[in-house]
């Protein structure tokens, strides 16, 4: 290592800030969240630290810099817009032992301040030894996504039981098996899901004297979105890379799949049409049972799990069968296709309102509300539209949609094999006819589909390897 990593505490301690800019300002903006009693020497400060002398967070000279101001300090900063400046404040930090920070002089510098995610009691600090602090700021951005704000609530949670848990279990092995219960299972999740007192009845069932080794399991019941796996959601892509089995759906794409943990076992339970891996009442019973065993499970849906996903059934079980769950939403297909081939849903100027349905055929037919889906200014979206294609053209039209009326098909959306068929609803069907598309699907009937030849922004790759598939293509 070039740089011993340390962290200060700074509670109380004084601390000076040659210079009043804004590199000052967010230098002093670390310190006081330290705790830190912080003295600014500047002829003039920013507005940012002026609010701050104001609400009386630091105490202001408004001066230049003199030698006599160095001593007394824990810490010094010099953030000068002056090189000559910063390094006699440099050199006589050193005189004083002081540890000294001098902006933009790694030289002149007896420690540097790292990049820092803040989920306090939780800090983590990020440093490239000089070398890049813009990369340092990158690796930070990463941080922040892959560690939840609700890390700091589980630290104060462990905090407040650590002594139990060292009175509880005598064996260190045994104190390190119940902190990882505790901070990779059951109690985090309640903790990221603001559930803070269920989050201390676990902990404080886990230290009762006749608790089980092993309790129930979890379900997560996420929404994988439309195929393309940069759309999944921070909490989303932390519960895949946790589970400890894998439920998932047809139209998950393999992709989003494959960043499950390489040890978790993965149970296939698509549908398509005429064709169902698993009924839906089996489903419901092997999450529940899953859970029961004390596995993680993911349930893991394209889409989105309450949009036409039959989530709403499968919590309904759980939740009878008294398993925990929680629901991370996925962005709809709707949603997603739409934005990935360019076409709003809603717009000011050509719809007010959007409508959801699933044009899913039963027993022949599609059982709508068409009058309620031919109201001028509006943008409808089929979901599984693809078969039942000439039935929806055909009863928009009878119930006084304009032939003309514009409709676009997505194929595949937000994957490399989208591809978007554009017409009225007197041309779709040949089209359609002339080069079918593979499902799934989505159906998009309004005036704004009009607006995809000028908003198109989205251009699959050519290779396929570049992009998300998914698992199944279905063939009908």
């Amino acid at each position: 290592m070039q740089l011993l990593p340390v962290f200060l505490d700074m509670q109380g301690r004084s601390c000076l800030v040659v210079g009043g800019g804004g590199t000052a300002a967010r230098k002093v903006g670390n310190l006081v969240r330290a705790g830190a009693a912080v003295r600014v020497v500047s002829p003039e400060i920013c507005d940012a630290l002026d609010r701050r002398a104001k609400s009386g967070d630091l105490e202001h000279l408004a001066r230049p810099f003199e030698p006599g101001d160095v001593a007394g300090n824990a810490l010094i900063i010099a953030a000068t817009d002056d090189r000559a400046v910063n390094r006699e404040v440099a050199r006589l930090a050193n005189e004083h032992q002081i540890p000294v920070n001098v902006v933009d002089d790694p030289d002149a510098c007896t420690f540097i301040l790292p990049s820092i995610v803040d989920r306090a009691p939780v800090t983590v600090a990020v440093s490239t030894g000089r070398a890049s602090p813009v990369l340092a700021r990158l690796l930070r951005t990463k941080l922040e996504s892959l560690i939840p704000a609700g890390y700091g609530r589980l630290a104060e949670l462990s905090g407040k039981y650590r002594d139990r848990v060292k009175a509880r279990f005598t064996d260190q092995r045994d104190r390190r098996r119940f902190w990882d219960r505790v901070l990779e299972g059951a109690v985090a999740e309640r903790i990221f899901a603001g559930q803070f007192e269920e989050a201390e009845a676990i902990i404080e069932q886990e230290l009762a004297p006749d608790a089980l080794e092993h309790d129930m399991g979890e379900v997560y019941l996420v929404g994988a979105g439309p195929g393309d796996p940069d759309l999944l959601t921070f909490r989303a892509l932390r519960l895949i890379q946790q589970a400890d089995v894998v439920v998932y759906d047809r139209l998950v794409a393999d992709a989003i799949l494959q960043m499950a943990r390489r040890d978790a076992k993965r149970i296939y339970v698509g549908k398509q049409r005429n064709h169902h891996a698993m009924r839906q009442e089996e489903i419901n019973r092997l999450l529940a049972d899953l859970a029961k065993d004390g596995h993680r499970v993911l349930r893991l849906k394209g889409g989105d799990p309450f949009i036409f996903g039959r989530g709403g059934e499968e919590i309904d079980t759980l939740a009878a069968e008294g398993v925990p769950f929680q629901v991370i939403p996925g962005i709809t297909a709707a949603s997603g296709c739409a934005a990935y081939a360019g076409i709003p849903l809603t717009h000011r100027d050509y719809a007010q309102s959007v409508v959801f349905v699933t044009g899913h055929l039963k027993d022949g037919s599609i059982n709508l509300n068409w009058p309620a889906l031919a109201q001028p200014n509006q943008t409808v979206v089929f979901y599984m539209g693809l078969v039942g294609l000439p039935i929806i053209v055909e009863q928009l039209m009878a119930h006084g949609v304009s032939a003309d009326m514009p409709i676009a098909l997505v194929q595949q959306g937000t994957t490399h094999l989208q591809r978007v068929y554009t017409g009225t609803l007197s041309t779709i069907n040949e089209l359609v006819s002339a080069d079918p598309p593979q499902p799934p699907t989505l159906v998009i009937v309004g005036a704004v589909v009009e607006l995809r030849d000028k908003l198109n922004w989205f251009r699959p790759p050519d290779e396929p390897v570049l992009g998300a598939t998914t698992p199944i293509v279905p063939t009908a």
